[in-house]
């Protein structure tokens, strides 16, 4: 089975953390203004709040790589709330994809409201 999933720190193609989507389908691109990415040192995370836009990539992944990605982000899914990073379904231009969200405080982070991240 497969689902989509939209990326938007070191999943993205060139990123750290893509290796895991190296045999996924890329999708293409999408402008997301439902999250907002703060800055925590070599990534980000993102909240559901509005934003001027934030550009994705949404990738068609498998069952196995879907459970690749729930590990890097520490997602448990007995207790989504316990993880470090949540995941939710946004819509995206392409249909409903999997997003991560952060699940800890972004009190000291600075905010990006539109763009791309980018590696550092």
């Amino acid at each position: 089975m497969s689902t989509l999933v939209a990326v938007y720190g070191t999943l993205k193609r060139g990123c750290s953390n893509h290796g895991l989507l190296q045999h996924s389908n890329f999708i293409g691109e999408d402008c997301l203004t439902c999250i907002t990415l703060y800055d925590l040192g070599p990534y980000p995370g993102a909240k559901l709040q509005a934003s001027q836009g934030i550009v994705v990539e949404v990738f068609d992944v498998d069952d196995r790589e879907m459970q690749l990605l729930d590990n890097l982000e520490e997602y448990l899914a007995d207790a989504p709330d316990q993880g470090m990073y949540d995941r939710q379904q946004v819509m995206t231009r392409f249909g409903l994809a999997w997003i991560y969200l952060y699940n800890r405080p972004v009190d000291e982070a600075s905010a990006q409201r539109s763009g791309s991240w980018q590696a550092v």
